[in-house]
């Protein structure tokens, strides 16, 4: 029999600053960092030490489908996405954060990052997060969508020797849904629209904000309690409906993995079974 756990964060994210890195800053990016901004706003103005300290990747510039989908203006393009949004964002809240105008690899150090946040569109893009994060035991939130739905997860990229000894660890987007950073499925024609209305054809232009509000209130409430939540959100425009993952093995299970059992549980069901 499983039941729902609580999952406390580390006492460092409530010491200092939140070092956090945001992969993507089109679509979602440019959804989620604003509130990111106000997240930190928040948290100085409620008494926390640090705020949040972030670095954001993206290699693209903006083409002329992106204004009005994205947090783009007319004079915007063909700048750097990444550099345009953290210098504004630096201009007006007064924050110190940095932009990388390079894509974000497998081999990027995630050296004393607490938190990923995954604004990504590809399964090569979310497999080189959870690559470079292996060693680094980091919180990855993915903020995944596609025409007019999508999710919201949270979890923890660890090494599998962690993982054995740390079982309560949160599972995170690719295991609880594999085909998410399954490289081979991801479509080999990635021709950008070539005007806004072919882009609204494909997407639904509030499913970008639609997922960063929701990452938003995860963040937030993590902040607020000191704990994550739940695992995820389901969110899906076209029935209006949005349904939370919950911190449950049993819940997990139903995607299809499973909390691995740790040596201490090991060693006391095999003692059990030689005495029994």
């Amino acid at each position: 029999m499983t039941s729902a756990i609580r999952h406390q964060l580390p006492s460092q994210m409530l010491e200092r600053s939140w070092n956090v890195v945001v992969v993507g800053a089109g679509g979602t990016g440019s959804a989620v960092l604003p509130s990111l901004a106000r997240l930190h706003h928040a948290m100085l103005e409620l008494g926390h030490p640090g705020g949040i300290d972030c670095t954001v990747f993206d290699d693209d510039t903006v083409s002329p489908t992106n204004v009005g989908r994205q947090g783009f203006y007319p004079n915007d393009v063909g700048e750097y996405k990444a550099s345009l949004i953290v210098n504004r964002l630096n201009a007006l809240m007064g924050t110190n954060w940095r932009a990388q105008t390079r894509r974000f690899g497998a081999g990027d150090p995630l050296y004393n990052v607490d938190l990923v946040i995954g604004c990504v569109d590809t399964r090569a893009a979310r497999r080189a997060i959870v690559s470079a994060a292996q060693t680094s035991g980091v919180y990855y939130l993915d903020c995944s969508n596609d025409t007019d739905r999508g999710q919201v997860v949270i979890g923890q990229v660890c090494n599998k020797s962690y993982t054995k000894r740390n079982p309560e660890r949160l599972p995170h987007v690719g295991e609880l849904f594999p085909e998410l950073i399954d490289v081979k499925l991801d479509a080999k024609d990635e021709t950008p629209s070539c005007s806004m209305a072919e882009a609204l054809r494909k997407q639904s232009l509030v499913i970008n904000q639609a997922i960063a509000v929701q990452a938003f209130n995860l963040l937030w409430t993590m902040f607020r309690t000191g704990a994550v939540p739940f695992s995820g959100v389901f969110v899906n425009l076209a029935t209006g409906r949005t349904n939370p993952i919950t911190l449950d093995p049993a819940a997990w299970a139903r995607f299809g993995y499973t909390v691995p059992t740790s040596p201490e549980k090991k060693a006391g069901k095999s003692r059990k079974t030689k005495t029994g």
